[in-house]
Order: structure tokens, then sequence, then C-alpha cells
């Protein structure tokens, strides 16, 4: 690694997912009011891409504010189903609601990384993928659920797709990376342009 590289995040799928590809990174999370800023760009009407941008570059900013000459990562991703952008559920009845409103429907996952240098954001991108899940039952989900237990309070989906998660899907339009919330393609590619890994 040729330059300090920072993750703004304590996502362990992201962190897992760097560490996988071979970068050499710290994990500082940033201190921002998420949720605020979230409801902030909802009310002005900001996309579910916008959100996920700005908050990935408030991520970003705010921890290269500490680190000025480090390369900052932020990153940050939106779900929607037509117009509803959906939240973490904070529940397990919460996570109910959010699969059985998933059941038959194709939704959308929206994965943004912003890097960021000396005050400046010097690349960003949002990469989208499309998720169909099957006709679910209520009493399918509540079994789902009570196996999967808290790591459903842990996705915006209440879902792992890397786990049982899988289970609920018909077909998948978008990369793997991406739906993990981190289009970790591109910015490698990124890295390799800005010589900041081995090209």
């Amino acid at each position: 690694m040729k330059q300090e590289l920072i993750l703004a995040s304590s996502s362990a799928s992201r962190q897992m997912l760097m560490r996988n590809a071979g970068l050499t990174f710290s994990a500082i999370p940033a201190d921002i009011d998420e949720r605020a800023l979230d409801e902030k760009l909802e009310k002005d009407g900001a996309s579910p891409e916008e959100v996920a941008l700005e908050l990935a570059k408030a991520k970003a900013l705010a921890v290269g504010a500490l680190y000025p000459d480090a390369l900052v990562l932020g990153c940050d991703q939106t779900m929607a189903l037509g117009a509803r952008v959906y939240h973490k559920p904070k529940t397990m009845a919460e996570a109910q609601e959010h699969l059985l409103s998933l059941s038959g429907e194709i939704h959308r996952l929206n994965s943004a990384a912003v890097l960021v240098r000396h005050g400046e954001v010097v690349w960003q991108i949002v990469s989208s993928a499309e998720l169909s899940v099957r006709a679910l039952s209520a009493e399918f989900v509540s079994r789902h659920l009570q196996r999967v237990g808290e790591k459903a309070l842990s996705s915006v989906g209440a879902y792992q797709l890397e786990g049982e998660g899988i289970q609920l899907f018909t077909s998948i339009e978008g990369d793997y990376f991406t739906i993990l919330g981190l289009p970790l393609l591109p910015l490698l590619s990124k890295l390799r342009d800005m010589d900041v890994i081995d090209g």
C-alpha cells in the first residue's frame, strides 16, 4: 500500500471484502448523525441513490477532516421498493414486516462509495442491484427469522444474502459486492489508477 487508506466505517462485511481483496487499511467509523441526515435528504426529495451517495460522502469527509493526508473511503447503501425507502429494522416484528412487504416484489439496493483526500472528493460511484423475492408466507418468514435470529436486524432488508437469506430470492441482477454494500471492482480499478495499489 503506497498511501494510507482509511475505511470510514465499522461495517464488518465491508472490512471483510476489503481484507479479502488484499487491501491494507484502517477502519475508523465516522461520527455523524446518519439518521438525521438521511431524514433531511429524504424530506428534500433526494432519490435513494442520492441518499446513499450523500451519506457516503458525509462519512468520508468527516473522517477525512481528522486524517487529511490519508485517502478516506466512505460507503453507504440504501434499499427501496418503489417509493418506499427502508431502514434497518429495530425489532424482530419490524424485520418480519420488512420481509413480508418484499414478498413477490423486486427491490433495489444502491451502494455508494466516495474517496476523499485533503478535504476534497476525488472519486464517487453509485452501483445498483435489483433483487426479486419469491412469494413468502407469514409462517415461512416467522420460521426463517427464528433460525437467523438477531442477525436479521443488522441489514436493511432483514436478510443476509451470504447466509440463509439466499433462500428468499428467485433472481438477482447486480454484482455480489454491490449487494453487500461496497462496489469493490470499480473501487479497485480507481485505486490502481491512483497508484494506491499495485496495477
